[in-house]
C-alpha cells in the first residue's frame, strides 16, 4: 500500500490543502504571492503535486510536467519568515487531519526539508526590495534538535 493509500487518499490531500489555503488567504504576506482572486488554481496544483509525491495519481507531472520545484520558485521572493508563515498554516492545516503519528512526522519532516530548500532570499535583502538569490537557503532552521518545528 503507498503512503498515499494509507493516508486516505484524495480525500485527506484534498482536506489538507483546502486546509492551507483558507490559511494562506488570511496571511498577507502570503496572500500577496498569489496574483489570482481566486486560490482554487493554486490549491488544485498543490493537491496534485502532493498527491504524487506521496505515492498517489501522477496527475500533476501529466498536466504540467516535472515539479522542478525550486525553478517554479525562482521569481518570487522566499525569506525565512516567508518560509515560517508556509509552516505554520501547513502544520495547522495538518492539524485538521486525523493521521497516524508515523505517517504525520513524515509529512511534517517532508514540509520542512522542501520549505528550507525553497528560501531563495534573506529577510534583509526582502525588506530592501532585493531580487532572490540563487545561493543556497540559509542556515537557520526553525527546527529543534529534536526535528520539531518551532512555530
Amino acid at each position: 500500500m503507498s503512503f498515499y493509500d494509507e493516508v486516505g487518499g484524495a480525500e485527506t490531500f484534498e482536506r489538507l490543502v483546502h486546509a492551507f489555503y483558507q490559511g494562506v488567504a488570511t496571511d498577507p504576506a502570503l496572500r500577496a504571492l498569489y496574483p489570482e482572486e481566486d486560490l482554487a488554481p493554486a490549491e488544485r496544483r498543490l493537491r496534485m503535486f502532493l498527491e504524487q509525491y506521496f505515492g498517489g495519481p501522477h496527475t500533476y507531472s501529466e498536466e504540467r510536467g516535472h515539479p522542478r520545484l525550486r525553478m517554479r520558485h525562482v521569481h518570487f521572493p522566499v525569506t525565512l519568515d516567508m518560509r515560517d508563515r508556509w509552516m505554520r498554516h501547513m502544520l495547522a492545516a495538518m492539524e485538521t487531519l486525523d493521521l497516524p503519528e508515523a505517517n504525520a512526522e513524515a509529512m511534517r519532516e517532508y514540509f520542512m526539508r522542501a520549505a528550507h530548500m525553497l528560501v531563495n532570499t534573506d529577510d534583509a535583502t526582502s525588506a530592501t526590495g532585493g531580487a532572490p538569490s540563487t545561493g543556497g537557503a540559509p542556515s537557520s532552521s526553525p527546527v529543534t534538535p529534536g526535528g520539531r518545528p518551532t512555530l
